[in-house]
């Protein structure tokens, strides 16, 4: 049995209000969350940093951008897989210094 981990930070949901598909020719691709600088700074976060999205379907790694035309609680999202709008989502820092626990063999 493995253990789910939390994030040890605090990390209020966010909203999804809209989502951005990019298409093979766009200059601009690749998974990005837009979100306002003072839930970015709830976060610890700040632009250009990599974040995980985590939804109720999956986790997905994305870059951070900063837009305060958003109100306050809500992201747009980019080429995010398993993101839809309407839905609550958490954005946190990726923990990647704390190795993961062994899994159990069966």
């Amino acid at each position: 049995m493995t253990t789910r981990r939390e994030p040890r930070w605090y990390s209020p949901p966010l909203s999804v209000v809209g989502f951005i598909a990019t298409r093979r020719g766009d200059a601009e691709r690749g998974p990005l969350v837009w979100m306002r600088s003072d839930d970015a700074m709830i976060r610890l976060l700040s632009p250009g940093e990599l974040v995980r999205i985590i939804s109720p379907q999956r986790q997905e790694l994305a870059t951070v951008a900063i837009d305060d035309s958003l109100e306050r609680g809500c992201v747009v999202v980019r080429d995010v897989a398993g993101v839809v709008v309407s839905e609550v989502v958490r954005v946190v820092k990726p923990d990647f210094d704390t190795p993961s626990p062994p899994i159990p063999a069966a």
